[in-house]
């Protein structure tokens, strides 16, 4: 890897390009990891705590992290990472990997196969790669900065996947994970926007995201996430050729308020935008 210095002149789409490059791959060794681990523990009598946010969390959950933040480690000793279940760790350090061991962890302890692990990697703040895993499904999305998005479904070699032309409301499919993620001011605003569309449908998780970046629906609204949850989602949309941001239409970023857009087109990403102001009031 090149070394970054904070005055190199280099250009920076190169740098981070190449960067990219050596990260994902990397990532894509560490999903693989993980996907052993959490399916070892999957649908087996696994206790259950529940966390200060009231979420649930489970030894998969803590193990995984705690595995993949030990190869990180090792591979990237300069290296931050921030995970859900093992906290923040050098997060001025120029490249910061943000871990996600389940996302969907009340699906893991139901036994439902839609739960994901989800891996940034964040240079200078910027998501430059993210990998939607889904451990069970056995496909995944990869994303890299200035490259095409890559879909794998476990029985072939990786292929570039493209969001659905939807440029309007009134045609799209939207997804939530669950109108309980709202507060009631946001979930107001949902209804009202997403009763505009053609077909809304709940549940998935970070699935749902990867359904964007493949074709196959066309806009998440969601509310209540952390950037664990959504930093990985940047590299994936942008890559297929969608926008995501937050609520006013602003690039995701550690500090976001977890209100997130996915849109499967930049029209459609105006019109949803547009419609969520209106409905806020």
């Amino acid at each position: 890897m090149s070394p970054i210095t904070k005055d190199a002149t280099i250009d920076r789409a190169a740098l981070t390009g190449e960067l990219a490059g050596e990260l994902a791959s990397f990532a894509a060794a560490l999903a693989d990891e993980a996907r052993g681990l959490s399916r070892r523990w999957f649908r087996t009598p696994v206790a259950i705590d529940t966390k200060a946010d009231d979420s649930p969390v489970t030894i998969a959950d803590r193990e995984v992290e705690a595995a993949l933040r030990r190869r990180i480690a090792k591979r990237f000793p300069d290296h931050g990472i921030f995970g859900e279940e093992h906290g923040r760790d050098r997060l001025d350090s120029e490249i910061v990997w943000v871990i996600d061991p389940i996302d969907g962890t009340r699906s893991f302890i139901s036994g439902w196969p839609v739960y994901g692990t989800l891996l940034a990697v964040l240079e200078r703040g910027v998501p430059v790669v993210g990998v939607i895993d889904m451990p069970v499904l056995g496909e995944r999305w990869t994303g890299r900065a200035g490259a095409p998005t890559l879909y794998s479904d476990g029985t072939g070699a990786e292929r570039p996947c493209r969001t659905r032309d939807c440029r309007r409301l009134a045609d799209a499919t939207v997804y939530t994970t669950s109108p309980d993620a709202f507060d009631a001011a946001g979930l107001r605003v949902f209804e009202t926007v997403s009763r505009q569309a053609r077909t809304r449908r709940f549940g998935g998780d970070c699935y749902i995201y990867g359904l964007v970046a493949s074709g196959h629906i066309d806009l998440v609204i969601e509310a209540g996430l952390q950037p664990y949850d959504y930093l990985a989602m940047q590299p994936v949309i942008e890559g297929a050729g969608g926008v995501i941001t937050d609520w006013e239409g602003k690039p995701l970023t550690m500090d976001s308020d977890g209100r997130v857009v996915a849109a499967a087109t930049a029209d459609l990403h105006a019109e949803t935008i547009a419609a969520i102001a209106r409905a806020a009031g």
